[in-house]
């Protein structure tokens, strides 16, 4: 009963570390942009702004809410909360750290250590395009189809390139359990990482992560300039923000994924040593304070590319998708294959 109080409570730290990476990240996100555009960015809700994402909160929930007369209203609320119950519920395989033990209970630092835990991830972030894709056609309205049926082709193309790159890391590892992937990174003293025998593969899934969270160059979904707001155009007060948030979100845990399949997780450099001088609980929260500082440099490179990449046509992110990212997807998993076979 213990290890099921433990694993609520895991559940509930998972919960408010999403939504609150995802609240600072529209904080971030501005910054960001404004120090590329030398401004200020926010700084009147609190010292240097910090307050600006519970004032946004509180704006969210306090707006009218407007359903359009000729919509679908239960596909309409349905929309949103399938992308944002689908964003949350990834984050259950993300090994954090190494097991801890309490009270005489080995207690690990993941929710769910499943044996299928990438294909769990896959599966959760396709059944995610259904909420966009739903709310785009029960608004009604032509921009938000338009918007729709742009995020649902963009998905399911980047999808293709994105699990292939993935396919090579399980055949170098041996398992498809996250977990395990990142364990088996701890080689060399912690410094066995990914990336430095996929670094083919690495750059293919870094592309696909931000074609699958709607990210600049590849934000065709919701452009403005086009489609007034894309996919969310009918929507407003809190229902608008779980769509915003749900790709802040995504953006967390693409950069988690990025971190554990090929940056070691929560592994670092001289690990060994580090275990040697603290104790099992220190050493976890070094860990998992690792993994969120990689995690949190991910999302920094998320917003630099945002302020310096324009983008793209919607030809060229399905030629990009289509004619260069799977098939050197592809040939990345040949030669993964080749090499395992002649020289292990």
């Amino acid at each position: 009963m213990d290890i099921v109080v433990f694993k609520i409570i895991l559940v509930l730290v998972l919960f408010v570390l999403s939504l609150g990476i995802a609240a600072y990240s529209t904080y971030a996100e501005r910054k960001v942009a404004a120090f590329m555009q030398d401004r200020l960015g926010p700084n009147r809700a609190g010292p240097f702004g910090l307050l600006q994402p519970i004032a946004d909160g509180i704006k969210m929930i306090m707006k009218e809410e407007i359903i359009p007369a000729t919509s679908n209203t239960l596909l309409f609320v349905a929309g949103p909360a399938i992308t944002m119950i689908t964003a949350l519920m990834t984050s259950a395989v993300i090994p954090w750290g190494p097991d801890i033990t309490i009270g005489g209970i080995k207690v690990p630092l993941q929710v769910a250590d499943i044996n299928i835990g990438v294909l769990y991830v896959l599966g959760v972030v396709s059944i995610g395009v259904y909420g966009i894709m739903i709310g785009g056609w029960a608004s009604n309205n032509k921009f938000a189809l338009l918007g729709a049926v742009r995020a649902s082709t963009q998905m399911i193309s980047y999808e293709l390139a994105m699990g292939m790159s993935i396919i090579a890391v399980v055949m170098t590892t041996g398992s498809l359990s996250i977990g395990h992937i990142v364990i088996g990174q701890s080689d060399w003293n912690g410094m066995g990482w990914n990336v430095i025998m996929q670094p083919l593969g690495f750059m293919i899934f870094l592309i696909c992560a931000f074609a699958e969270c709607n990210r600049t160059p590849f934000d065709l979904p919701e452009s403005e300039t086009e489609l007034v707001g894309g996919y969310h155009t009918e929507y407003s007060s809190m229902k608008l923000g779980f769509y915003l948030f749900a790709e802040y979100v995504n953006m967390f845990i693409s950069s988690a994924m990025i971190a554990c399949l090929y940056f070691g997780g929560y592994n670092f450099p001289f690990m060994e040593f580090v275990q040697n001088l603290t104790g099992e609980i220190i050493f976890s929260v070094i860990c998992v304070l690792v993994l969120l500082t990689k995690i949190l440099f991910f999302i920094f490179f998320f917003m630099w590319v945002r302020w310096t990449i324009p983008r793209f046509r919607f030809d060229q992110l399905m030629n990009l998708g289509w004619k260069v990212l799977l098939p050197l997807s592809i040939i990345n998993m040949l030669l993964t294959g080749a090499i395992i076979l002649f020289f292990n």
